[in-house]
């Protein structure tokens, strides 16, 4: 009996990609972080294929003033970056002061804001 049927594979060239964006405009223009470092740290600390450092063609991180733009291939994860990111502030040292926030799960997009001190403040002098 002969099959009816064709299977086609899918190319690699029909492969979607995915962008994050990390937004750290506050922390950059106040100068408790360097854009710089945290771009550095990202390439040096992305597995691609169980390997750090690796990036190749997978993944690409661009920088623009105070953004940085994450490329990658579909198999790359929103909330690695957003490990990564904390991670990066714990090492400085500024993670008491800034946290990571998805801003809209649409747009794929983190962005570095201030813990809300005042708002803490003022619920300890109530008490």
């Amino acid at each position: 009996m002969a099959r009816g049927g064709v299977a086609v594979k899918s190319s690699g060239a029909n492969k979607k990609g995915v962008t994050f964006v990390i937004d750290c405009t506050k922390p950059v223009d106040d100068t408790i972080m360097d854009i710089a470092t945290l771009e550095k740290f990202l390439q040096e600390r992305i597995k691609v294929g169980g390997k750090t450092g690796a990036l190749g063609n997978s993944v690409s991180i661009t920088r623009d003033k105070g953004k940085i733009t994450v490329n990658a291939d579909s198999s790359f994860s929103k909330r690695y970056l957003k490990y990564l990111t904390k991670k990066y502030l714990k090492k400085y040292k500024i993670r008491d002061w800034l946290r990571v926030i998805a801003s809209n799960k649409d747009r794929n997009l983190y962005e570095l804001r201030y813990f809300n001190i005042e708002e803490d403040a003022s619920d300890e002098e109530e008490d």
